[in-house]
């Protein structure tokens, strides 16, 4: 049995066993398993040759920034917009097949901002170009997750599962526990606060199941044993993500006040005469408006919310907004 298959027989069996006290032990062993697993498959293969070409491009400038997403939700023209790299954009998919770097310039930063190909559901498992791309991910500062506005929850749900596959954790700090391998003694096991999720015991067994026999843990917060599994394994990525949902103007407006509400969301659309930013998350609006220096194609803003007489009303660049307020830029 490949470890694919491995994986495949441990989801299911974690799915189909009840979480409670007696099962806790089984399913934390479960869970170490799996995670041995899926390190091991990320692993480059001894036996392959240096086939095919990557596209990871030099990391510059002060911070860098990987766009991420299925295939044609608007990754290649927010570069174009943000940068002056034109990346190519049309209507059929994978239009994007290698990493195109592009540069912003803010208050004297610069911010490397990566344009990467588009990746399909398995990409974890190697499916496409699934895992060049979660590689160059892996090396990013920030994520910024391109979504399409009209498939609801589920392009965020499967891009969240292949990146938390990898060990990239999202807008996520890492836990705070203390993990010391050592040469003889057995397990010291220790905690500053009450655990409710991970015992003395399930720890153990946790560490077994990595061969680790003498150690020193410490948790300094009541942390799960998927956290905890994270310590021990070491290679987890923790950074933060925004969400970009894209074609807004295709659904409800109901829709993208529940979109816009989410943590971390921006509601955009970006298309050649018309972009749509949603208020609510005020700093990402007020730094995408400075960077796409509006000023120099703006022709009027058309504004929905609290701080108009009428909904929706043209406005120009010195209003004052306020909260929950909605724009709509049009170009000249």
């Amino acid at each position: 049995m490949g470890i694919l298959e491995k994986i495949s027989e441990i989801e299911k069996e974690i799915s189909r066993t009840q979480k409670n006290k007696a099962t806790e032990y089984h399913l934390g062993l479960l869970k170490a398993k799996l995670a041995k697993y899926r390190s091991q498959l990320l692993e480059p293969s001894k036996s392959a040759g240096a086939k095919g070409e990557g596209f990871d491009v030099m990391k510059s400038g002060d911070a860098r920034v990987a766009l991420i997403g299925f295939p044609s939700v608007g990754k290649s023209t927010f570069l174009s917009l943000m940068t002056a790299t034109a990346s190519e954009a049309a209507s059929y998919e994978f239009t994007t097949l290698t990493c195109i770097p592009g540069v912003i310039e803010y208050k004297g930063a610069n911010i490397q901002l990566l344009d990467l190909p588009g990746i399909i559901e398995g990409a974890a498992q190697g499916k496409g170009r699934g895992r060049q791309v979660i590689a160059v991910a892996r090396t990013a500062d920030v994520v910024i997750m391109m979504l399409d506005a009209t498939k609801g929850d589920v392009q965020r749900e499967l891009l969240e599962k292949e990146l938390e596959t990898v060990g990239i954790r999202l807008n996520r700090t890492k836990p705070n526990i203390y993990f010391k391998p050592k040469k003889g003694g057995g397990l010291s096991y220790n905690s500053t606060v009450p655990l409710t999720h991970c015992s003395e015991k399930l720890v153990q067994l946790i560490l077994h199941e990595y061969k680790i026999f003498n150690a020193e843990v410490l948790f300094r917060e009541d942390s799960t044993p998927d956290e905890f599994i994270d310590v021990l394994v070491g290679s987890r990525v923790y950074m933060p993500c925004l969400y970009v949902y894209n074609k807004v103007d295709q659904i409800s407006i109901e829709e993208v006040d529940r979109l816009a509400r989410r943590p971390h969301s921006v509601v955009i659309r970006l298309l050649l005469q018309l972009l749509l930013i949603s208020y609510f998350n005020s700093f990402y609006a007020v730094s995408a408006l400075h960077q796409l220096q509006i000023s120099e194609f703006f022709c009027f803003l058309g504004l929905q919310g609290t701080s108009t007489k009428y909904s929706p009303q043209r406005v120009g660049l010195t209003h004052i907004m306020e909260h929950e307020d909605v724009i709509q830029i049009v170009k000249k």
